[in-house]
């Protein structure tokens, strides 16, 4: 591997967590937070006032999870604190000021992707969150209240909420704490200017006041006033009151030096080349149409199966192969089998199984997309980019298609179904192919007149579903060439060329989220008043005041 740090595995399930536990009664589960101090996932550091780092967020992104899927009749989540007069004092500062910046910023990014998934959600779903703050609640802790759908904070003299790090850390409340202020909350951008410059943060009725929280409560009404706002969101909430859910098995896989193997989904690393091969297969064999199949294969169900094990296989490589700067999408099988899985979709999609597998392969889609590796498909024969996995074309910054006139038998074909039309959108809320034509008219009409036909390479370059269809005779030496140029750009120009060029067109919460965190925070990570010898993220702690360079760049 190119880390010389141990792999990060986000496989885990409840008797592994450290950090978090969740309890359910009825309509209602309860998410705990109470850190292990000592249960970081890198030594060095110690996890003080319920502050988190990496672990302790693949285990709130695997505890949504198990309540999405394995409790369908919750329609509330109460996050809290398990510790006195504490929610959550936010990133783990120790453990940023000894992380390199890679680390910080894949941690912001996973961390903001989990919270998204929270709204995700509350959208989508109808599984709503409160957010029971019974304690100080600064920084990362803040943008984790910030995500649910209502913040009750205790009203005890002492708790606050905070987002203090441009004047303790000199860095950015970076995982989306200053715009969800703004743009989800509203609060007005002097009170804004006021409550992320200063230290002691914000109680009582001022909070409500501004905006930062919905409600406050005394310490002896507190419990009553988070169950009451909780029980309230539950009746609004689409979630079935009587299902059965379904256990989400461990995700298994063979692993080599340079590959990855799940059932539906195959890794092959190429290291001289920098690239990563993702070859992603279609369901074999009879595959459950009807919903009480579906719900009786469970976890095994093809469309869940592989979403998991693609998110998985997502995960592991932006964290533990950093210098794997190309992942090129192949498919492989029956066409007719991925369009038969997904007519079973849209089919039963209002069946609360088949939305929360919807949800979670929208998540993994959009994971793929703000991932920051050049993304190239290549359609050949064998392929099936069909219906939603012609998302992986529509998703790569370039695709190429081969074309076998003369031997029509083999020639790779692509089809589109309702899949490409939103269901699996962008962050902005977009389908791929909106994004890739503008939100032409005339194009997208192309394209919505293309449904159900399997295309040739030349008729899907004629529509604009390709980047180019080319014959055999320069398929290796063209595809050869556009990976090995690519490889030979700077990653961080690269970075920056994709993320403009994948969202070129509409803007929401999350894009700004993203893009600030790439541009602003990314930036302030490596300059030195925050990570400079006399950084104030490196000295926080120490008792040393931070030197600054005062010149505005």
């Amino acid at each position: 591997m190119t880390q010389q740090q141990p792999i990060v595995d986000y496989r885990i399930e409840p008797s592994q967590y450290r950090h978090w536990s969740f309890d359910v009664d009825g309509q209602i589960a309860r998410m705990r937070l109470d850190i292990a101090e000592d249960g970081g996932i890198r030594p060095g550091y110690k996890l003080k006032l319920n502050s988190y780092d990496l672990g302790v967020d693949i285990e709130l992104h695997d505890a949504l999870n198990r309540i999405r899927f394995e409790h369908p009749q919750v329609r509330t989540v109460i996050v809290t604190s398990g510790k006195d007069r504490i929610f959550c004092s936010g990133a783990n500062i120790f453990m940023l000021g000894v992380s390199s910046h890679a680390w910080k910023v894949n941690f912001c990014k996973f961390t903001n992707e989990t919270r998204n998934g929270i709204e995700d959600s509350s959208q989508h779903s109808g599984l709503k969150f409160v957010a029971a703050v019974n304690g100080a609640c600064a920084g990362g802790g803040y943008e984790l209240a910030l995500a649910c759908d209502d913040i009750v904070l205790i009203d005890d003299r002492s708790s606050s909420v905070s987002l203090p790090e441009v004047p303790l850390l000199g860095v950015l409340p970076g995982t989306g704490g200053l715009t969800r202020v703004t743009d989800k909350r509203h609060v007005r951008s002097d009170l804004a200017d006021i409550f992320c410059t200063s230290v002691e943060g914000v109680r009582g009725q001022r909070a409500v006041d501004w905006r930062l929280v919905d409600a406050i409560a005394k310490p002896a009404q507190f419990a009553d006033v988070v169950a009451e706002r909780a029980n309230r969101l539950a009746e609004g909430s689409r979630r079935p009151a009587q299902a059965q859910g379904i256990r989400l098995t461990r995700i298994e896989r063979e692993e080599s030096a340079d590959s990855l193997r799940y059932t539906h989904v195959h890794i092959e690393i190429d290291r001289s080349r920098r690239t990563a091969t993702f070859t992603v297969k279609a369901p074999q064999g009879e595959q459950p149409a009807g919903i009480d199949a579906i719900e009786k294969a469970g976890a095994a169900w093809w469309p869940l199966a592989m979403g998991r094990e693609l998110d998985d296989a997502i995960l592991h490589l932006r964290t533990n192969e950093l210098d794997i700067g190309t992942w090129i999408f192949k498919t492989e099988g029956d066409a007719a089998q991925v369009l038969a899985a997904d007519a079973a979709m849209l089919a039963h999609r209002e069946h609360w199984l088949v939305h929360e597998t919807l949800g979670l392969l929208r998540r993994t889609f959009a994971r793929i997309d703000v991932s920051s590796r050049s993304l190239f498909a290549l359609v050949e024969p064998g392929s099936c980019f069909a219906g939603m996995f012609a998302e992986f074309a529509l998703a790569a910054d370039r695709c190429y298609m081969l074309v076998l006139p003369d031997e029509p038998e083999r020639e790779p074909r692509l089809q589109l179904d309702e899949f490409n039309f939103g269901l699996l959108p962008l962050v902005n809320g977009q389908s791929r192919l909106q994004r890739r034509f503008h939100d032409e008219p005339g194009p997208l009409e192309a394209v919505r007149a293309a449904v159900g036909q399997s295309l040739s390479g030349d008729e899907a370059a004629r529509i604009g579903l390709v980047t180019a269809a080319l014959d055999d005779i320069d398929w290796d030496d063209e595809v050869r060439i556009a990976i090995e140029e690519r490889a030979a750009m700077s990653s961080d120009a690269l970075t920056g060329l994709e993320a403009n060029l994948r969202f070129n067109g509409r803007e929401n919460m999350l894009t700004r989220i993203f893009g600030r965190l790439s541009a602003w925070q990314n930036w302030i990570f490596i300059r030195p008043n925050a990570v400079g010898e006399k950084g104030a993220l490196k000295l926080y702690g120490s008792g040393q005041k931070a030197g600054f360079d005062f010149n505005r760049v």
